[in-house]
This record gives C-alpha cells, structure tokens and sequence, in this order.
C-alpha cells in the first residue's frame, strides 16, 4: 500500500485549514498502521505549497501540475486524482467535507467503485486497522460508527472544525513527486470563463470558528449591520437562516442548515432564529451555542448553551459594546 492519503484543498495559493485538521489525524493513523502519510496536491503550481503541508506531518506531497488544472472542474480533477490512486494504491484517502469535497470524494469513489462515508465528525481505526469513522445522521439527531470491509481505498471526507490541527514542524521536509497528468481541455464537461470573488477576505462559513447568524427576527436585510459590527468584533463571520436567505436579505452562500452549509464553529450566536430542525442540523455540533430571542419556546433554546430571551435589537448592540470594552483592555 501507498500509505494514508489526505487531499490537500487550496485556495489563491493558501492550503485550507480543513486539511491540516486531518493530516493531524491522519498522522495518528498512519503511525498505527506503519504506513507513510501522503497528500495530493491537484492544481496549476501547486509544488510552493508542499513545505506547508510537510510541516503538518505529510511525509510525501504528490504535485498534480497542469495548466488546464488552474481552476478547479469536478471531470479534470476526478480524472487525473482516480488515474493516481489506481497507480499508488492507498489504503485510505481522505478528504474535507467542503463543497469542492464533497463534490470531488463523491465523483471519485463511484468512478473507483468503492465506498464513501461523509461529513465525518470523528476517524480512527478498528481492531484489523481498517478505517473506522463517526457521522452524524437523520439531521444530526443520532451519529453512527461506520466500519469498511477490506476493499481499498476506503474513503471519507471530514468536516471542518470538528478536528484539531496540530502546531506545524518547519523543520519537517517531505519528499516532494511531481506528476504530470494526462489531462487535457477536453476532458472537462465544463469550462471557467470567469471567476468572481465576493465578499473579499471573507472566512468561509464551514472554517470559520466564530458565526453570528440571523434568522426571520432580523426584520429585514437592512439590519444585518449589527450582526456584522457585532462578528467583526468577535472575529467572525455573519451567517442567516434558510427564511432570511429566501426572503433575499443575505446570499445562499451565508446560508446555514440542512439545504445550506454545515458548520462547526467554536461560538455560534442565532439571533432571532426559531430553530427549525433543518437549521439544527446544520450548526447543533457548534462547541458552544448563544441563542437570542424574544420567544422562550423557541426550539433553538433546547439546544442552546446559553440563551437570552429578548428582543435582540435591544441585546445585541449593547453586546457588541461590552465586547469592545473587553477587547481594549
């Protein structure tokens, strides 16, 4: 076997945090079973980030260079990802339970024929070293450990923030193989004409560790300002509902919940959200929940850490400033 394989998503030349989570992980894994920990980085010069991925425990960077990889296409990238597991032959690959995860792990296991388990909260190993991993099911109300059968790679993506990534070893220098890929620009079912950026800077909502979200409360998208001042100040990012986002007060990709994104923040703050259960499952494995309003049989109270039963036009503002006050000394 070819070892434990993690892929490495970037972004603008920046690994995503997600994977330096389950290279972490995935070094306890590797250990285990006495195989080498690798990663595959798929894109357009890609090779400056292997030092970066070295330094969190990857023993071997696979770099998949092409120009016609530059930006990333499901078909390109399935292409040239399965020809190398099925030169390399890893026991397990690993992937983030992103959006491009998501969509990549899926189209990769069927074109391999093997299984795929996903969102993962937690990965190990069984008593015969194959993989063993935790998913949260039915909307997150129950979560089952899942075993695989003998067949390879076994293959799981992993939420983000739900594991913890190690201090990286800058001394640590992996073996670097560059690949040169067969693909070419006909074997995409898609072409990127253009890329358009929003929102800047901005963390995305699956890796940030700090979200304030608001729901139907907000009254409209011309109060958004506050949950933005209050995140700003906290280091986050603001977050909606599935009414607000439909109501066309914040975009779909602020969206949190079932039909939206999962997220695992350290603080998760609902401001005038009920708690709909597809909202639930889409932030109840937040580590701690603040939940705020003026309805005290909101369902979003069972499941909250702490709760403030208030309008939270009169809640949050006077927050915002405590946490300034807070912050400046």
């Amino acid at each position: 076997m070819a070892g434990i394989w993690v892929y490495t998503e970037h972004k603008d030349g920046k690994v995503k945090k997600v994977t330096f989570e389950i290279l972490s992980e995935a070094k306890k894994l590797a250990e285990k079973k006495g195989e080498p920990l690798c990663t595959v980085l798929v894109g357009s010069a890609v090779e400056a980030m292997a030092s970066t991925v070295g330094s969190y425990g990857a023993q071997k960077v696979y770099c998949v260079e092409s120009g016609d990889l530059a930006t990333y296409t499901t078909s390109g990238f399935t292409k040239v990802l399965c020809e190398l597991v099925k030169q390399e032959n890893p026991s397990i690959v690993l992937f983030g339970a992103s959006v491009n995860g998501k969509d990549l792990s899926a189209r990769v296991a069927g074109r391999l024929g093997v299984g795929l388990a996903t969102d993962c909260t937690g990965i190990g190993l069984d008593d015969a070293g194959r993989l063993q991993v935790r998913r949260p099911m039915f909307a997150g109300k129950v979560s089952a450990d899942v075993a695989f059968t003998d067949a390879t790679p076994q293959m799981a993506s992993v939420r983000p923030n739900v594991l913890t990534a190690s201090e990286p070893d800058t001394a640590s220098k992996p073996e670097v193989v560059k690949v040169t890929p067969t693909v070419k620009p006909e074997d995409s079912m898609v072409s990127v004409k253009e890329v358009i950026q929003t929102g800047g800077e901005k963390v995305d909502l699956t890796e940030a560790e700090i979200i304030v979200s608001g729901g139907r409360g907000m009254k409209g998208p011309e109060n958004y300002n506050i949950l933005e001042e209050l995140a700003d100040v906290l280091g986050g990012v603001v977050g909606a509902s599935r009414s607000a986002v439909d109501a066309g007060w914040r975009p779909q990709s602020d969206q949190v919940g079932q039909s939206g994104k999962v997220v695992t923040p350290n603080l998760y703050i609902a401001a005038g959200i009920s708690g709909a259960i597809q909202h639930l499952a889409g932030m109840g494995t937040s580590k701690v929940i603040v939940a705020i309003n003026k309805d005290p049989e909101a369902p979003i109270f069972k499941k909250a850490d702490y709760g403030v039963v208030d309008d939270l036009f009169k809640v949050v503002p006077p927050l915002t400033e405590e946490v300034k006050k807070l912050k400046s000394e």
